[in-house]
């Protein structure tokens, strides 16, 4: 009889390897179980929940309470607790953004706060009270050109709110035969107005250094 246990041991070191007594051996800790798999085309919530490598949003070139996004717009989405939702876009000329699992969504025409806020809402379908920040990368949506007798005529993004008067500044003033006390203003509706340089300097008629809208061009003959 012993002989015969052994012989059979012997031919099927497999089962000799077998602790009958010791369950099956489970997942390594962190992988689903076989019965857990993630699905094909569903979310895996474990990767939804990983925050994000760079913990720290980019530096918004604008302030983000006040700047009104629009197309051409370059910004980035971050959401600490979900690296799937964060990247970088341009706003594209229909005023939307394609994010990864939430589809397109609206941003032009509100702050950088308000997109965040509405980003927010829609990542909660997958994360539990989500970290949301939109910066403002580069702004493209809103120019104005100078053009004429100044020293770095161009175009120049209107990043914030900037009268005429400061508008020339930035342009690096006036060349030698510039005509300061007539500078016209083109408007988008082609409305113009008219800027004395010498009087706003002297303090006089304050009322027309108005503010630059998008699309103003400065002509400084």
């Amino acid at each position: 009889m012993r002989i015969a246990v052994f012989t059979l041991l012997f031919s099927f070191p497999a089962l000799a390897a077998q602790d009958p007594a010791k369950p099956p051996q489970e997942s390594a800790p962190g992988q689903p179980k076989p019965s857990q798999a993630v699905a094909p085309g569903t979310v895996d919530p474990l990767k939804i929940a990983k925050p994000n490598a760079e913990t720290k949003p980019p530096k918004s070139a604008v302030d983000n309470s006040a700047y009104i996004l629009g197309a051409e717009d370059q910004i980035n989405v971050f959401v600490y607790q979900g690296q799937e939702f964060t990247g970088s876009h341009m706003i594209r000329p229909d005023g939307k953004i394609t994010i990864n699992l939430l589809g397109d969504v609206q941003a032009s025409g509100l702050t950088p706060e308000g997109l965040a806020a509405s980003i927010k809402e829609k990542v909660k379908s997958y994360v539990n009270d989500p970290d949301v920040s939109v910066a403002v990368l580069a702004v493209k949506s809103k120019k104005y050109f100078i053009n004429g007798e100044v020293n770095r005529p161009g175009e120049y993004t209107l990043v914030v709110a900037t009268r005429v008067f400061t508008a020339l500044v930035n342009a690096g003033g006036f060349k030698d035969f510039a005509n300061q006390k007539k500078i016209t203003i083109i408007h988008e509706n082609n409305k113009r107005d008219y800027f004395n340089y010498k009087q706003v300097l002297a303090g006089k008629k304050l009322e027309q250094n108005i503010w630059v809208q998008p699309g103003d061009i400065i002509v400084v003959k």
